[in-house]
């Protein structure tokens, strides 16, 4: 069966983002990565700025704060809501048309569908830190813990809202090391693989 959805995760620094990009181009589909934050926040009443800073990301504090996270008289905490908000997005963009969905629990989300390609981006730890250091103007000590800053939080997100292990080969149906095959042949698996 074609996939007509295709979600990527990755690791900070491997590329995902545009290698995501590039796909959606090149198959002529819509990509959704940051431009879904208002879909999110219109959805939940919350800012588009709350949501640019934790709707992908655990709070900084990881794993622990989501478990003493303030709740409302349901039980919910802000973290919780601004999840199912993203959820609901998400499940209405598939309906409308194929698409590239970067990160955002997407591949949890839509695990249930036949037509999904799940993909998980990783890279070599030279590799990731010259990117970061040249997108971010960055020192190499910076971008290493940048890198580690924003991995550690994401994966507090997938493991808190999925109860599985970020980055675990299982939970996709690809994962590729963008240092080892490079940007266009990951491209090209990606799409080869979603006929």
């Amino acid at each position: 069966m074609a996939k007509r959805i295709i979600t990527i995760s990755r690791e900070f620094g491997s590329g995902g983002r545009f290698i995501g990009e590039e796909v959606a181009k090149k198959l002529g589909i819509a990509y959704y990565d940051k431009n879904i934050i208002y879909g999110i926040a219109e959805t939940s009443g919350l800012s588009p700025e709350y949501i640019r800073e934790n709707a992908e990301l655990s709070p900084k504090k990881g794993l622990f704060a989501y478990a003493f996270a303030g709740r409302d008289i349901t039980g919910k905490s802000v973290a919780d809501m601004v999840y199912e908000a993203q959820r609901k997005v998400i499940l209405e963009l598939v309906e409308k048309e194929p698409c590239v969905i970067i990160g955002r629990n997407a591949d949890y989300i839509l695990k249930d569908r036949d037509d999904v390609l799940n993909v998980f981006i990783h890279g070599n730890m030279p590799e990731k830190i010259q990117r970061i250091c040249r997108l971010y103007n960055a020192e190499k000590q910076e971008a290493v813990k940048m890198m580690a800053d924003i991995d550690k939080r994401r994966m507090a997100n997938y493991n808190f809202y999925t109860n599985q292990s970020w980055g675990k080969a299982s939970n996709y149906t690809l994962c590729l090391n963008s240092s080892q095959i490079g940007y266009d042949r990951c491209e090209k698996i990606i799409m080869e693989c979603s006929k």
